[in-house]
């Protein structure tokens, strides 16, 4: 990055390009520090002061993707640790001396038992990720588009100009340039009925966005909890019962069988 803009590349177009070096939970806030950046020169906003302003924003991001990444990881360590419980039954029993791995794979019902439990627990990885993924965020970058038009504004452009700067830049670094745009345009028309500076109502509505975006992850923690307890009581426990349970009883009774 330092060599593209050494060689005159614009400061954001070296930050978009630098994406690759930099690990996939960070992008977000690069991307966001892109948008900003080119908005602020689009616009002549005084560019300090606004990245200043702005680094706090990503701070505050900062937290709140912390926040969910917490919430979430109780029910992901839950949903791993319970993928565990057949292979724990297969190891029980072999621990009490019963050979439940020659059951089943050199038996016909251990072979039935080892095929239809692999298939429950495939069932189960594909529900459980599937659970997950839709309980992590979409926007991982909430207020995004409220923070570069308060940058915007603050250089005194006019509104049609601001929010033309605001659109390619988010084009620009990659970011849905469709996302709170008839919010932002609310809150614009309120500035304008109220006679109310636009960036201090475009800040607090970017502080409301990211409070919002905490609530509604600590939400889908507490109801992703809930939801796992499907895949654990429809694939896993019947898993557990085909690869653990069955396979042991079949070594009782095939040792009692040939004991007679």
């Amino acid at each position: 990055m330092a060599r593209d803009a050494s060689a005159g590349v614009p400061v954001a177009t070296a930050l978009v390009g630098a994406l690759a070096e930099v690990p996939s939970a960070q992008r977000p806030a690069w991307r966001a520090l892109a948008a900003a950046w080119w908005v602020a020169g689009e616009a002549g906003s005084p560019l300090a002061p606004s990245l200043r302003q702005f680094a706090g924003s990503l701070r505050s991001l900062a937290d709140a993707q912390r926040e969910i990444a917490v919430a979430l990881s109780g029910p992901i360590a839950t949903a791993r640790l319970v993928m565990a419980l057949p292979v724990v039954g297969v190891l029980f029993g072999l621990v009490l001396g019963f050979n439940t791995l020659e059951i089943l794979f050199a038996t016909v019902p251990g072979a039935c038992c080892l095929v239809l439990g692999c298939a429950l627990l495939a069932l189960a990885f594909w529900w459980n990720r599937r659970l997950v993924a839709t309980a992590r965020p979409t926007d991982l970058a909430p207020g995004l588009r409220f923070e570069l038009m308060a940058i915007a504004v603050s250089g005194g452009t006019s509104l049609d100009r601001a929010e033309r700067s605001v659109r390619q830049a988010l084009e620009a670094s990659g970011v849905d340039a469709s996302v709170d745009r008839e919010a932002v345009g609310g809150v614009l028309e309120l500035s304008r009925r109220a006679g109310v500076p636009a960036g201090d109502l475009l800040r607090g509505e970017a502080e409301e966005a990211r409070r919002t975006a905490r609530a509604a992850a600590a939400t889908a923690a507490s109801v992703l909890g809930v939801k796992l307890m499907l895949p654990l009581g429809l694939c896993i426990l019947p898993a557990f019962m085909l690869l653990g349970v069955a396979p042991l009883l079949l070594a009782v009774i095939t040792s009692t069988v040939s004991g007679f």
